[in-house]
């Protein structure tokens, strides 16, 4: 099952669940707003997504007027939700990513396998934008896609933006490329950490689990993005933002920070120089 199939299952219990609350019946709610009899069941058992009119109507007729701005989200979110990795990794998708983070002011992120894209060297990041292509079966724009990527970390230098980012030691042996170069991408690692327009952490490998997510990117307070094997997913729902947010605490505080991370990182290039 998909996880937009089960994002459209768990608002459609929400929304009976607030039918059963105001002690309607499917066919009630269908009746005073005026729809066929069926439209209740398919939204409530996940098999259609409601438009945001519909989501208005169920929350005036069952009284439940604060519900309202989070199932909007909701239904916002499914409609933006599955994107193809085909514009995932595609030149033009880099440079709207880069919009995105060009307009917000706190980025943070975390990844339990790679390097975060805006930490990248030219040289990996076109050792993993080629392996995406390769895989996925897209059209090959590796050059561009690349250059917009090294575009996007300009935003690293510029502006009143902070930045924080999480990466756990298993990132520092996935090999991307060849040993020449994750050496390049850990030595530049070393530089970051002792930046002062961003926070760099590592979990070490060792950590308790204690928070259950994969790699995902948070801008602001709005809005968190997540690549799968098969999609890129925005989530802009406030509980499932806040859900990333305590995720991102806990990690940030079983993070390597300062000195203790450079030795991770050292340690990571040292076990490739030999």
């Amino acid at each position: 099952m998909s996880s937009v199939q089960q994002a459209r299952e768990t608002l459609g219990a929400r929304l009976r669940e607030l039918r059963k609350q105001a002690n309607l019946t499917g066919l009630e709610l269908s009746r005073l707003a005026g729809w066929d009899n069926s439209k209740v069941s398919r939204y409530e058992h996940g098999k259609q997504t409601p438009s945001e009119k519909d989501i208005r109507v169920w929350c005036a007729i069952t009284d439940a007027p604060l519900h309202l701005p989070d199932l909007i989200a909701s239904v916002r979110n499914l409609e933006a939700a599955y994107l193809e990795w085909k514009r995932i990794q595609s030149a033009h998708a880099q440079k709207k990513t880069g919009q995105v983070e060009t307009s917000s002011k706190f980025i943070r992120g975390y990844d339990p396998d790679l390097i975060p894209g805006l930490l990248q060297t030219s040289d990996y990041a076109t050792a993993v934008l080629r392996e995406c292509i390769e895989f996925i079966g897209i059209p090959d724009d590796l050059e561009s896609a690349v250059k917009e990527r090294i575009e996007r970390q300009k935003i690293l230098r510029k502006g009143p933006r902070r930045f924080h980012f999480l990466i756990a030691e298993q990132a520092l042996y996935t090999t991307v490329g060849d040993d020449q170069i994750m050496l390049a991408q850990l030595e530049q690692l070393l530089i970051y950490v002792r930046s002062s327009r961003m926070a760099l952490g590592i979990v070490p490998r060792m950590s308790l689990f204690r928070a259950p997510v994969v790699n995902f990117l948070m801008y602001d307070r709005s809005l968190v993005k997540i690549e799968t094997v098969s999609a890129g997913l925005s989530v802009t729902q406030p509980r499932e933002v806040e859900l990333y947010d305590k995720a991102f605490q806990i990690l940030a505080g079983q993070s390597a920070k300062g000195d203790a991370a450079r030795e991770l990182i050292q340690g990571a290039i040292e076990a490739r120089s030999v």
